[in-house]
């Protein structure tokens, strides 16, 4: 009985806990939804943007009601879409002076996410307004967004990395045999690199030639944009790249011309009086993203009942959702399949822009998604604009588009297509002492059985339902882009692409940002005003606290503090599951340093 009353009195505190932490997130969306009402009138005479660098920047912000409470800089999530709407508004609204960014505890971001940040900080400068930054220790992201300002301060005990870029990718071969797991691969494309980890113990050559291409291309993109900013050659930044910079005392940094002042944090904000050219910071205000994300301009344009829908498909290509240990994004077949058939159904959207960041996944669910962008296609404009990667699947699901943009560091490409199979019989046999003996009706019954290897007559089918399945994903991109299926197989081949590259060889139509392709979709489908709506809606606080309260999240930050650099290898090795079956992917695990 005493039992039964513990029991019983366990839940009441349970339940009155969870009432608790409801109320209290009820009680802060309230308050997020009347402070979103009244963000214009706090934008007043006099203000300065203020842009944290911190954490990392995603595709979108999404609310993440744990962030502050554990204070872990791993958490911290800024979106790329409200700080492009940020900078925008900062530049239409005559009310904003300048901005200031603080280059804080940058965890970094990919390149064409920083290259379309950065595009939007050149932009905000036409209007003649200011840009400041300040850095204890700048990270070479941070510092190649920052050196568009009008003066880079930096800490006079500070420093900067400004040392190049390099990628690299991790190798499991040597330790999946030490345990008794052979990865059998059926691939078409010789610089299909996905496989690799499990195939070598080293980086093949049409693996290394392309990542030191687009290394060099991405490095020369971000070279000629500091160049341009600070006044310094492309050929004397190298130099200064090899000179291991980010141990050089800061007198030099000024010297070289790479920040314009050495000083502490409090003495930024005059810096920033003086260039609003007024007496002292007491005379101007500050806001955040977050405050100007939804502000409209001084002048703000007029609604229209047409819509341009902005589908944002981000993460690897599911069929179904799955339980992931860590919550990266994931775009669903089934889930994207039912939205964008929404989409193409509703009459008051006029077109669609396809924001694609993935590095692909699932061939089946690709080929889903692909028959509904072209179902779209047949109603209304369809236009692509890729984010930092449109490869593999994420390539398949853009190349029926009617246009393509790609920023020029977006790597794209990568058109070609893999099967894993594992084949654990060592480590069951021999190693745990696990048989198994089989009956069958039929010859292939057992096919793909994880406790043998395949018979040759197996991988011969394998590898015909691959080949077939590349010939189908060329034919796709051919028929996309207009092009004969033999000249997209002399650029397929698995190999990846920057942007620029890309366009040269007629993957992508033209170089640009998210804006670009909004104005593209109006144009195509002859509208001169239309609302921009972004799909699907974000997750809001509520479905954000519960996916908290699972734990994964909690436990998985833990992890990546623990880990480090090498958590990326842990979260792979645990998922390889889901790279099994035929897959349109990027290399298994990149690690690209910047």
């Amino acid at each position: 009985m005493k039992q039964f009353f513990k029991y019983v009195l366990a839940t009441i505190v349970g339940i009155f806990i969870v009432g608790v932490i409801i109320t209290i997130m009820s009680v802060l969306s309230l308050v997020g939804m009347a402070t979103m009402g009244s963000t214009t009138a706090s934008v007043k005479d006099n203000s300065v943007l203020v842009i944290q660098l911190q954490g990392s920047i995603d595709e979108r912000s999404e609310e993440n009601p744990f962030a502050e409470l554990l204070g872990s800089t791993a958490l911290e999530q800024q979106g790329l879409d409200d700080i492009l709407a940020a900078i925008k508004n900062a530049k239409e609204n005559d009310k904003v002076k300048g901005i200031y960014i603080e280059a804080g505890t940058f965890a970094g971001a990919m390149p064409a996410t920083l290259q379309a940040v950065r595009n939007a900080l050149v932009d905000f400068k036409k209007e003649g307004k200011f840009i400041v930054s300040y850095g204890d220790a700048y990270t070479q992201g941070a510092y190649y967004l920052c050196s568009v300002a009008d003066s880079v301060v930096v800490n006079p005990q500070g420093m900067i990395d400004w040392s190049g870029l390099s990628s690299t990718v991790t190798y499991y071969k040597d330790l999946l045999e030490k345990v008794g797991v052979e990865v059998q691969v059926v691939k078409v494309g010789t610089y299909k690199s996905a496989v690799e980890p499990f195939l070598l113990s080293e980086m093949s050559d049409a693996n290394r030639e392309q990542i030191e291409t687009y290394d060099q291309e991405i490095w020369g993109e971000m070279t000629k944009a500091v160049s341009k900013s600070r006044g310094i050659s492309v050929a004397k930044l190298n130099e200064l790249a090899d000179s291991a910079m980010l141990f050089k005392d800061t007198k030099l940094y000024k010297k070289e011309k790479l920040v314009d002042k050495i000083a502490y944090s409090d003495e930024v904000p005059n810096t920033i009086a003086a260039m609003m050219k007024v007496e002292s910071p007491e005379d101007y205000r500050t806001v955040t993203v977050k405050d100007l994300a939804g502000v409209a301009s001084s002048e703000p344009k007029g609604i229209s009942g047409d819509i341009v829908a902005v589908y944002y498909a981000v993460g690897s290509i599911v069929e179904e959702e799955t339980s992931s240990f860590s919550q990266e994004p994931e775009i669903v077949g089934k889930k994207v399949i039912k939205d964008l058939k929404e989409l193409a159904e509703d009459d008051n959207v006029k077109a669609v822009v396809l924001r694609v960041n993935s590095g692909g996944g699932s061939a089946y669910a690709s080929e889903q998604i692909w028959h509904q962008v072209m179902n779209i296609k047949a109603k209304k404009p369809i236009v692509v604009s890729m984010g930092d990667m449109a490869a593999s699947g994420g390539y398949y699901i853009s190349c029926a588009a009617n246009y393509i943009y790609a920023e020029p560091t977006t790597i794209t490409g990568s058109i070609g297509i893999f099967g894993m199979f594992p084949n654990a019989g060592e480590l069951l046999n021999n190693k745990l002492g696990v048989h198994f003996s089989t009956v069958k009706t039929n010859q292939f019954a057992d096919f793909g059985d994880i406790a043998r290897p395949f018979t040759e007559q197996e991988r011969a089918i394998a590898q015909k339902y691959i080949n077939n399945g590349y010939e189908l994903f060329t034919k796709r991109c051919a028929d996309g882009r207009k092009m004969k299926q033999d000249d997209i197989k002399k650029i397929g081949e698995g190999r990846v692409w920057t942007g620029i590259h890309a366009k040269q060889i007629g993957l992508v139509d033209e170089l640009g940002g998210l804006e670009v392709a909004i104005e593209k979709a109006k144009k195509l489908a002859k509208l001169d005003e239309a609302s921009v709506m972004s799909y699907p809606g974000k997750t809001n606080i509520f479905d954000n606290l519960m996916n908290e309260m699972k734990g994964n999240s909690y436990a998985d930050v833990q992890l990546q503090e623990a880990l480090g650099e090498y958590y990326g290898v842990f979260s792979d090795i645990k998922h390889i599951n889901r790279k099994t079956g035929v897959q349109a992917s990027m290399p298994y695990y990149l690690k690209f340093k910047l």
